[in-house]
């Protein structure tokens, strides 16, 4: 049974960095596709940014392009997403989603590419 937990979220101020990770256990990242995804409430679960299985390639929503860097470390069965320039807007619940194999490109940016999520972490960003 896959199971991801996202820690690291938190209560910032605009304008502050916080980084989101997500352990991994029960299966190896090698192979495959981890994704970030966020939800406020009354709205849909967006993608934020992914990691193919395949090459690394990374993807980012357009409106954290530049802002959010998403990484892993597959020794230590690990998924980051480093968060800079944090704006209110981007206060959400954080969820970490895998899915086993290959995500072609930005689809890696949907939901129902996913098979397994975590239990997501609050990010609020407020002064």
């Amino acid at each position: 049974q896959v199971q991801l937990v996202e820690s690291g979220g938190g209560l910032v101020q605009p304008g502050e960095s916080l980084r989101l990770s997500c352990a991994a256990s029960k299966f190896t990242l090698d192979h495959y596709t981890i994704g970030w995804f966020r939800q406020v409430p009354g709205k849909e679960r967006e993608g934020v940014s992914c990691i193919s299985s395949s090459d690394g390639s990374t993807y980012y929503q357009d409106s954290v392009k530049g802002r959010f860097t998403i990484s892993k470390d597959n020794a230590k069965n690990m998924v980051y997403l480093q968060m800079n320039s944090l704006r209110p807007e981007d206060t959400a619940v954080y969820y970490c989603s895998a899915h086993r194999g290959v995500v072609a490109g930005p689809l890696c940016l949907v939901y129902e590419a996913y098979d397994w999520w975590g239990q997501g972490a609050q990010v609020t960003v407020s002064s």
